[in-house]
């Protein structure tokens, strides 16, 4: 997240994906292991295609792989940016939006979370997600904020998308594993409105939010590991991930089961948990920019939220 031109970013994600899918398919015996590294893998290298091209088109459009440079170029042409620099931006936020599990960019997001390990899965879902997120930020506001009336639709359009596809796939899953993998992408789709918005109090809502998620999800995890390992495995050999297995959890584990009534309440946006402050956070942005239209309708997709949460 510390990259100063495009071809440093590009490095860094490269350098991060191929450690991921090697975790993805850590378990060689197993299949699930296996086919999540590999879906990883071609994914991956597929949205790597497109990022590299958009980096292209933007070198040989403003000359430089340089933030600032690129910048520089926007403010000097404001009205007359050649089609290979819309296009070059095009193909940046598509890749970069893959990297985050963004839709409809999120076809590999489920089965990958759902087949790794689920230690390395809440790594995933938490650090590589906000470096992801961190990374397109930086792009936006120290290149693109210029003509930021130029994009916000595109990314808009994402941002509604991944709302959507997210909260609505969630509601319908019988794996507490595979429920999270969905919730994961919604909640890039948040994080999108704060990227959308892009004012003074992004970079302020993106860190909180992503804190209060991450601890949530990690919490959810966590439990999800300690308790799977108290039941018999599935028929295939699989741990078993399906709420099922939370029943009774209070009984036999007070402390545990409070963990985990925490960690959905604050991925609900419940008042009074962290979870909430951090979509209050990001709401506001859109607010601030006159976002009126994403703002209700990210509002309407917490209520499906609240509904596979609780």
């Amino acid at each position: 997240v510390s990259f100063p031109n495009l071809a440093m970013l590009f490095i860094g994600i490269e350098i991060m994906s191929v450690a991921l899918y090697i975790l993805a398919g850590i378990r060689k015996k197993d299949f699930a292991s296996n086919e999540a590294a590999l879906k990883y893998f071609l994914m991956g290298a597929f949205s790597t295609g497109f990022l590299l091209f958009g980096i292209a088109l933007l070198y040989g459009a403003s000359g430089s792989f340089d933030l600032a440079a690129i910048k520089a170029y926007v403010v000097s042409n404001p009205q007359t940016l050649s089609p290979f620099f819309y296009a070059g931006v095009l193909l940046l936020i598509v890749g970069l939006a893959f990297k985050v599990g963004a839709a409809p960019f999120h076809f590999w997001t489920p089965d990958v979370y759902d087949g790794s390990p689920t230690i390395f899965t809440t790594f995933m879902a938490t650090v590589v997600k906000t470096a992801g997120v961190a990374a397109i930020y930086r792009v936006l506001a120290e290149s693109f904020a210029p003509i930021h009336s130029q994009w916000w639709i595109i990314l808009a359009t994402i941002t509604i998308l991944t709302l959507l596809i997210g909260n609505i796939s969630a509601v319908y899953q019988s794996s507490f594993k595979r429920m999270l993998a969905y919730s994961a992408i919604s909640h890039a789709g948040y994080l999108l409105i704060a990227l959308t918005a892009l004012t003074e109090k992004s970079v302020t809502a993106i860190i909180f939010y992503s804190l209060a998620y991450s601890l949530a999800t990690i919490s959810a995890f966590g439990v999800l590991i300690l308790v799977s390992r108290v039941h018999p495995l599935t028929e295939d050999g699989q741990p078993n991930e399906s709420f099922e297995i939370f029943n009774g959890l209070a009984a036999k584990n007070p402390a545990l089961a409070f963990v985990l009534t925490v960690s959905m309440l604050s991925l609900a946006g419940i008042p009074l948990t962290a979870g909430f402050w951090g979509k209050f956070l990001v709401l506001s942005t859109a607010a601030e920019r006159g976002l009126y239209g994403l703002l209700v309708f990210a509002m309407l997709m917490a209520v499906i939220g609240l509904f596979y949460y609780l």
